[in-house]
């Protein structure tokens, strides 16, 4: 039986060929999940301070919300005083 020689060109040549092909095939991979995650990290950026300043106007507008609420409870507690007060002055006429 002959046995064929196997030339060890070639086959080193496809090695480096398949490892080229690798190296070129990983780098952009690499290259893709980089920009990518770039993309998505600048997104979240943007979106994150586009909420604060939506958190920035409702705060703004609650804490104004407050104070007028807490104002209009004033103003009402003290005119019930005042109702109060005068009530309890003619009720001590009446009765005194």
């Amino acid at each position: 039986m002959k046995t064929k020689k196997i030339e060890t060109k070639k086959i080193t040549d496809k090695v480096n060929t398949a490892m080229h092909t690798a190296k070129k095939t990983m780098a952009d991979a690499n290259e893709y999940a980089l920009h990518t995650t770039e993309e998505i990290v600048s997104e979240t950026i943007t979106i994150a301070s586009q909420w604060q300043k939506v958190t920035e106007k409702a705060l703004k507008g609650g804490v104004q919300l407050l104070d007028n609420q807490q104002n209009l409870i004033l103003d009402t507690l003290e005119m019930y005083k005042d109702h109060f007060v005068k009530g309890k002055k003619r009720f001590s006429k009446i009765f005194a």
